[in-house]
């Protein structure tokens, strides 16, 4: 039962300025309810991640609530990230918080030796009937005219660890790829990795061939391998509790602040090419009709035949072949053969299918932004993409049938709210939906519909918007997306935790031997599943974060260039445009762009101009033309 007023700690800022908390003391076994704070009066303190308030709880059901705030509670120093200018009276810090910008002034003893430019980390006292309000600088984190201080504000912003412990890398440092004894010999099939470009870690390898089985005619085998992490990470392990602390890896364009150090996440447990590695596999049996038929997994030692990207391979089936895609041709038609299967399925049970291309920022040897556009995407991608969920729906199955206690990875249905809000939106492009509650068939027949046309990417996030966040459970919920009743994460053990917990489960349940889940991980599920939630929605934060400070870096030396672009998003407070060419997106305050106006409705084509575009905020403003 959760009291009518209590403390909360700000650990989530979302966009549109929502704030996610949690209470501060938390004692039940069960994972907390989600919790978001109403918008803020004018007047009231802008809240900052850490921070902690009173507030009282209203409930909206069993799992969400909503908390109007009280008042902040300055138990300790607010901490500012921002940038130091020096002045006649002193020394200022201006915040990189968007949202609060105001100049903090620092007399020159708490100054710490910064020097103008540099990007800081400064303590705020509270003030008192006796001392104003007091700024001292702790740490310089760098300068901020450097193109690398991006990423780093979102580091900081969002408090991301960036060092290992000393015993986290020494165990790393000694870790070596498992002996092949009590395991199952793949070497001699020829599994692919199949991944971006610019990918570092490679935990996942593909095979597949026609099922010569009599009883499934036109059917596949597949096998899915995934680094054995489990082998390298124990239970209470310093790497163990290091993996925990991050909950899931975090990329940005020029850093990967990665889960498990370099020497496992790049090596020892990397699928590299033509090198042995463990790994826990799942043979699959997938009938023509795209069900699963049967499933064993297996711990084994596999060898990559080839390390292959998304484009490489979509050239080798469409014709083009290279050096590294010749000898495997047979392979990979056989895994657009299987793919082709699980995506008529997947179509069939109604999935949802958003097919939303995702912001690529390309940087030059500097740092800095050299060009802005959505990633092109392939059946490659999406073929690895089904491969992946029909191995993940496969553990979950397995672990229910073992009655092995695992965490789920579960999509609630939308709120009445947020459907009644995709009606709205749906209706402005022109669409509509049955009256009722919605079901994942009806958002995907609405996709299909827009499949090919203008507005089909603003319908796409338009449905995104609607859709409840994935988090991770021990308790099943169903996956409202993939149109499934059971749902897992195993894929990518490398770069999330939730996957290492699944891979220590399935262990567990088929006797495969060390790195077992054990008992007392068990009856830690709520809280576990608790805290990689939030990991997993602070990394998405940062990584958001960055990319709006490099579209801002970008914009701001397009000088006063006039840009096309569609209006992506209408507010009370304005207007969103997403600019053609490098899908940069922007705000043009209600001021300046009437919202009633008739022109400036959802997907209206307009030109627009920049007129403020700061790296260190993010912020970046247009005027309408």
């Amino acid at each position: 039962m959760t009291p009518k007023v209590t403390v909360l700690e700000v650990i989530g800022l979302e966009p549109d300025d929502e704030v996610l908390v949690r209470p501060l003391k938390w004692d039940s076994e069960e994972a907390p309810p989600r919790i978001f704070v109403m918008p803020q009066k004018k007047g009231q303190p802008t809240l900052a991640l850490g921070d902690r308030v009173s507030a009282k709880l209203l409930r909206v059901n069993e799992r969400l609530y909503e908390a109007r705030l009280i008042r902040r509670i300055d138990e300790r120093p607010r901490r500012v990230l921002g940038v130091y200018h020096s002045g006649p009276e002193g020394g200022r810090v201006v915040p990189t918080d968007r949202r609060n910008t105001t100049p903090l002034l620092v007399l020159p003893a708490n100054a710490g030796g910064a020097e103008p430019g540099d990007l800081v980390l400064a303590e705020v006292a509270p003030a008192t009937r006796a001392n104003p309000e007091r700024i001292r600088v702790i740490e310089r984190i760098g300068t901020s005219a450097e193109p690398r201080a991006i990423s780093l504000i979102a580091l900081h912003t969002h408090g991301l660890p960036t060092r290992f412990s000393h015993a986290a890398e020494r165990e790393a440092g000694q870790a070596k790829p498992p002996p092949l004894l009590g395991r199952e010999d793949l070497r001699g099939i020829p599994l692919v990795t199949i991944d971006g470009a610019d990918a570092r870690d490679f935990d996942d390898a593909v095979f597949a061939e026609p099922d010569t089985d009599s009883g499934n005619p036109g059917g596949w085998r597949l096998i899915v391998a995934i680094a054995d992490v489990a082998y390298s990470v124990r239970p209470g392990s310093a790497l163990d509790r290091e993996a925990f602390e991050r909950g899931n890896s975090c990329y940005f364009p020029d850093r990967v602040v990665p889960m498990l150090p370099e020497p496992l996440s790049n090596d020892v447990c990397s699928l590299r090419p033509h090198e042995d590695r463990g790994c826990l596999a799942v043979h699959l049996w997938i009938g023509a009709d795209g069900v699963t038929r049967r499933h064993r997994f297996v711990r084994a030692m596999m060898r990559s035949a080839a390390r292959l990207t998304y484009e490489q391979t979509q050239a080798a089936h469409d014709g083009q072949r290279d050096e590294t895609t010749g000898p495997l041709l047979k392979v990979i038609a056989s895994l657009y053969g299987v793919y082709a299967c699980l995506w008529a399925a997947r179509k069939r049970r109604g999935a949802l299918d958003l097919g939303i291309a995702e912001r690529h920022v390309q940087l030059n040897e500097a740092g800095e932004v050299q060009a802005m556009a959505l990633r092109e995407r392939f059946d490659s991608h999406r073929l690895i993409e089904e491969l992946m969920i029909c191995a993940n729906a496969a553990a979950a199955e397995s672990l229910e049938a073992a009655r092995v206690p695992f965490l789920y990875r579960i999509h609630a249905h939308p709120t009445p709210d947020k459907q009644e809000v995709l009606r709205a939106s749906l209706k402005e492009l022109g669409y509509s939906l049955p009256p009722g509650p919605l079901h994942a068939e009806h958002l995907a027949g609405i996709l299909k519909k827009a499949e090919g046309r203008l507005e089909s990417r603003l319908v796409s996030e338009a449905v995104l918007r609607s859709q409840a966040q994935a988090e991770y459970a021990p308790d099943n919920a169903g996956h409202f997306g993939l149109a499934l009743p059971r749902y897992a994460h195993f894929t990518s053990p490398i770069r999330r935790y939730a996957d290492l917990i699944v891979h220590r489960a399935l262990i567990r349940a088929h006797g495969l031997g060390v790195g077992v889940l054990d008992d007392a991980a068990i009856t830690r599920f709520a809280g576990i599943t608790a805290h990689i939630t939030m990991t997993e929605r602070r990394a998405a934060m940062a990584e958001r974060d960055a990319i709006d400070r490099y579209r801002a870096s970008f914009l701001a030396r397009q000088g006063e260039k006039i840009f096309n672009g569609k209006i992506s998003g209408v507010t009370r407070s304005g207007l969103f445009v997403r600019l053609d060419e490098s899908d940069a997106e922007g705000f043009i305050p209600a001021s300046a762009a009437p919202v009633n106006a008739a022109s400036n409705t959802l997907g209206s084509s307009v030109r627009v101009v920049v007129t403020q575009a700061d790296p260190l905020t993010g912020r970046t403003l247009f005027t309408l033309l």
